[in-house]
């Protein structure tokens, strides 16, 4: 006699079905539990100059400054920053202005590059140190100074650059510590330049870039210098480049500030660029002054701070430009050259 097999009831079946969900549920939990451990354990893996590279810099603030002192190295580019005794951030070693630039005859001028490998090395800087540059923030005009040379570590091939926005005065404004304790010497580095040269527009390129469309030159200086109506002392006549166009370097910074304003606010302030560079934002640009130092500013801002792409600097200028008697715009006559310079001479009294 055969025995009837039972038949699962329904019941049955649906507890089976929500068993078999369960495991899955349960499986697919642990899976992402795992996965997100492995992705953490990645990140927190990742070595320390990574992470410093995705946060470190363009600008740092004075107490942000003073909560990393240890980890960065702290560059005084002020003028009386080797004088004994001089007060400064504890720490910064330093490196005036000066010896970043050319000579007197064309401050603009790039030194040779044995002398500037010599300068970081001394500084005791590779290309993974973290530097932050530090001026004095008298005035909006200082801020070219920590542009300029933190142009030209980028053109080197340092990787980890900051400037601290304010410089010396916004330090002081927070009540920061100073001392008067020279800083030791650095241990000096084996630094070997790695040149980036998409920063780099020289008096060759710039010449080629007139003779074709699509580069945009942009002029730093105030516009009386753009029209023609002032020049630079060793420049050899006033006027600008053929096709350029000007946007004043100060035009970043709110009135009484030598501070750059937040990243939203220099947004809005590049929305009044001149028209073929506000509405082409990843155009080439060249951007130049005199002698490039109110054009590290807009280098600075433009491509470090607004991330905008093919941002190069013309590090001779004007003063390099006029002195090779290469073609320029908004010359004025002989004549009113001379009335300007009468001009210049009776306010100077």
């Amino acid at each position: 006699m055969n025995t009837p097999t039972s038949t699962p009831s329904p019941s049955a079946h649906r507890i089976a079905r929500r068993s078999v969900w369960s495991r899955l549920c349960r499986a697919c939990a642990l899976g992402w539990f795992l996965a997100a451990w492995a992705l953490q354990q990645g990140v927190g893996a990742a070595p320390a100059h990574q992470a410093e590279a995705q946060t470190f810099g363009p600008l740092i603030s004075a107490t942000a400054l003073a909560a990393q002192r240890a980890q960065v190295r702290i560059i005084d580019l002020r003028d009386m920053a080797s004088e004994p005794h001089v007060a400064h951030i504890p720490g910064a070693l330093p490196a005036p202005y000066a010896d970043w630039r050319g000579p007197a005859s064309n401050p603009g001028q790039l030194r040779p590059l044995a002398e500037f490998t010599a300068l970081v090395r001394r500084l005791g800087l590779t290309a993974e140190t973290p530097v932050v540059l530090v001026a004095s923030g008298s005035d909006p005009s200082d801020f070219g100074a920590p542009a300029r040379v933190y142009w030209t570590l980028k053109w080197l091939g340092l990787k980890h650059l900051a400037i601290l926005n304010g410089g010396m005065t916004a330090w002081l404004a927070a009540g920061l510590s100073l001392t008067r304790e020279p800083t030791p010497p650095a241990a000096p580095s084996a630094f070997t330049p790695q040149l980036d040269g998409a920063l780099l527009a020289t008096r060759a390129e710039v010449a080629q870039d007139l003779a074709r469309p699509g580069t945009l030159l942009l002029d730093a200086r105030p516009r009386a210098f753009y029209l023609g109506r002032e020049k630079a002392p060793i420049a050899r006549c006033p006027g600008t480049l053929p096709g350029a166009l000007d946007f004043d370097n100060l035009r970043w910074f709110e009135q009484g500030s030598a501070a750059l304003p937040d990243t939203a606010t220099l947004e809005r302030v590049a929305q009044t660029l001149p028209q073929p560079l506000a509405a082409a934002p990843s155009a080439e640009v060249v951007s130049f002054c005199n002698t490039g130092h109110w054009a590290a500013t807009n280098w600075f801002v433009l491509s470090q701070v607004l991330h905008r792409p093919h941002v190069a600097l013309y590090p001779g200028s004007m003063v390099d430009w006029s002195r090779a008697d290469a073609p320029m715009a908004h010359v004025p006559t002989r004549l009113q050259q001379l009335w300007q310079q009468l001009e210049q001479t009776w306010q100077a009294l």
